[in-house]
């Protein structure tokens, strides 16, 4: 999803030039292929979005998987692009990767202050030793390697798996076909009132464009609109921008996860960059996204 939001906003961009591979094309985890692929590209410039990512049941069920996979993506990468001499490099990681009672908004300076949420440890672990590494490869060598966490992120090319998505796209998905099957009521996870900030993912695309062009950026910044809402507000929104007409229930017997994730967002607001895009609006748009590469059959968890 931030891969493909990052094509569209650079698609048009006067002198760049996209060196894209699909994952059948590059398999990022092969260490081999990784350091072929850069060698004989040698670009002047990477973005790491890639990443296996999902929800608090996906995070649960398959830990060994998302610290594997993604510890192999972040060290394959940028010790290529060292390697093969590239001299800026940026690294998205996860607002997941600060403490589970970080202070709110948290900012870049709680990192490693105290334990991480159980349910994503894995993946959090995994985004660290990624951020780490740029930072110590920038420290080392000289190269202008820097780290984003994106809080959370929806749009088009967003996951719908039924169990292993994020809560955006499991709720668009559960909304929409409970809307189809005119279904009285639709059960929700948890007790609704964890405090979650979402981001459109065009809106990160555009942070990840600016500060791409900073010339001295910070080690680590991150990426988020500064506000937030209880998983309930969301669920609501959700179901309106749907058109669900019935009534929604709080299964409590299913984990909450972090109480409160809200980025602390002045660093990058100092260097001069804001989101456009409201909730409400891009929730619908999300939807009419959703509608849409279900159609062409490009629904991805479909």
């Amino acid at each position: 999803m931030a891969g493909a939001a990052l094509v569209r906003r650079y698609q048009n961009e006067p002198g760049v030039e996209l060196l894209l591979r699909t994952r059948r094309e590059l398999d990022l985890g092969n260490q081999a292929a990784v350091a072929a692929f850069f060698e004989s590209e040698k670009p002047d410039a990477a973005i790491i979005a890639a990443g296996r990512v999902g929800g608090i049941h996906a995070n649960n069920t398959y830990p060994a998987e998302f610290l594997y996979e993604n510890l192999a993506i972040a060290t394959n990468c940028i010790h290529s692009a060292w390697k093969a001499g590239v001299k800026r490099l940026l690294f998205l990681g996860s607002s997941c990767i600060y403490p589970k009672h970080a202070p709110q908004p948290m900012p870049e300076s709680c990192l490693l202050s105290s334990a991480l949420e159980p349910t994503n440890e894995a993946y959090a672990i995994a985004k660290i030793a990624g951020l780490k590494m740029t930072e110590y490869y920038r420290k080392q060598h000289g190269v202008v390697y820097h780290a984003a966490m994106p809080t959370n992120l929806y749009g088009p090319g967003d996951n719908y798996h039924p169990q292993n998505s994020h809560v955006m796209p499991a709720l668009i998905r559960r909304f929409h076909e409970a809307k189809l099957a005119s279904m009285p009521e639709v059960s929700a996870w948890g007790t609704g009132t964890p405090l979650r900030e979402f981001m459109h993912v065009d809106d990160l695309a555009d942070a990840c464009a600016f500060l791409m062009a900073v010339e001295n950026p910070p080690d680590l910044v991150n990426v988020g609109c500064g506000t937030d809402v209880s998983i309930r507000e969301l669920t609501e929104l959700v179901a309106s921008a749907v058109g669900y007409p019935g009534k929604i229930v709080w299964d409590a017997s299913k984990p909450d996860g972090t109480p409160r994730k809200l980025l602390d967002t002045s660093r990058l607001t100092a260097l001069g960059w804001k989101p456009r895009i409201l909730l409400k609006d891009g929730i619908a748009h999300a939807y009419q996204c959703f509608l849409s590469e279900e159609a062409s059959g490009r629904l991805r968890g479909a």
